[in-house]
């Protein structure tokens, strides 16, 4: 199984550092160096670097580009000037979320698609019967900067969700202000050539290294979505709460008819952010079952130990009627009932 696995360009530096490797999405990749809570405090109070080598990037280009996408994805691309991004959906004809991704117009006729890394070969097959496409992954890597101090490390002048082409310590890259932790940062996409030298020079100027378990309880806490735990190919985005990136106005796209069902007649189940309330609770976990006055409404999809709150935080499908902010419920822990309730998200915002 382990010689299987895909490794990034820095597999080597993570295990010099004597990362912990674990498997993720056909990919070998650190989950932690120094531990879980001291990488996630690093990028809540000061700055962490992530590989994100494993995602991946596709460019799609031509005249018909952004057509062909705005029938594909959920948002509107014309909305998208040159060196922005933007947050989109790509769903099958029944509404399901096939991946969440960002799309960034780095030319009036040409895209550029950070995927996840799960789902590189079924995206690319997809998005192939519909536009022109190339997989950029095979040789680019992506390092993820983020935390408070992340621009005194690396100060692009960029925007919030903005994308430009520069260089980064000498080496030509993509950088973008953009994250998935809830706090300000940059991901970095270069030449797998380049991955090395990018990573320790910014490890040189103070960052601290990251794993994917601290990239977890990041976006956990920020109430942000991991495909094939809290959105998958059987969940829509109005019932994940992501009606904000659907633009139902710009005219058809895949899965438009589903969706527009659920915004009118409302879903039968909506995705929860809920915080345990118990003074002493083991964290829940995916698939716990979520109880109310001790029946079933739903199920855990994503869970853990609040580093930065303190307590027990999750997401999970509820019925509808019981998804309204403090709503009390139960999490159902290896047997064993506890308390907790509907929470509003996210559940931690940057300078809260």
């Amino acid at each position: 199984m382990q010689n299987s696995l895909q490794q990034t360009p820095l597999h080597a530096a993570h295990v010099a550092l004597g990362a912990k490797m674990v498997p993720f999405g056909g990919w070998d990749m650190p989950v932690q160096y120094t531990g879980i809570l001291n990488e996630h405090l690093a990028v809540r109070q000061h700055v962490g670097l992530f590989d994100i080598s494993h995602m991946g990037e596709f460019v799609v280009a031509g005249p018909t580009a952004a057509a062909a996408l705005n029938r594909l994805f959920t948002n509107d691309v014309r909305k998208v000037a040159v060196g922005q991004a933007q947050y989109t959906l790509m769903c099958n004809a029944a509404g399901g979320i096939l991946d969440d991704l960002i799309l960034y117009r780095v030319e009036p006729s040409v895209f550029l698609l950070i995927v996840n890394a799960g789902n590189i070969a079924t995206d690319f097959a997809w998005i192939g019967q519909h536009a022109v496409v190339s997989n950029q992954s095979a040789q680019t890597a992506a390092l993820a900067l983020q935390g408070p101090h992340a621009r005194q490390l690396l100060d692009p002048g960029l925007a919030p969700f903005h994308v430009a082409r520069q260089p980064v310590f000498g080496k030509t890259c993509w950088v973008a202000r953009t994250g998935y932790t809830g706090e300000d940062g940059y991901e970095i996409l270069c030449d797998n050539t380049d991955a090395d030298f990018l990573w320790t020079e910014l490890l040189k100027r103070g960052a601290q290294p990251c794993g994917l378990g601290a990239r977890d309880t990041l976006r956990l806490e920020a109430g942000l979505p991991l495909h094939g735990h809290d959105i998958t190919d059987t969940t829509t985005p109005v019932e994940a709460g992501l009606s904000r990136f659907i633009s139902f106005d710009k005219g058809d796209f895949i899965g438009r008819d589903v969706l527009l069902q659920h915004r009118d007649h409302g879903p039968a189940r909506k995705l929860v952010a809920f915080r345990m309330t118990a003074a002493k609770c083991p964290p829940p976990r995916q698939h716990y079952p979520i109880l109310d006055g001790g029946r079933k409404i739903g199920e855990v999809t994503s869970g853990t130990q609040s580093p930065t709150l303190g307590y027990g935080i999750g997401l999970g499908y509820v019925e509808a009627g019981s998804a309204a902010v403090e709503t009390k419920i139960e999490i159902a822990v290896r047997g064993k009932l506890f308390p907790a309730s509907i929470a509003k998200k996210p559940l931690y915002k940057r300078g809260s």
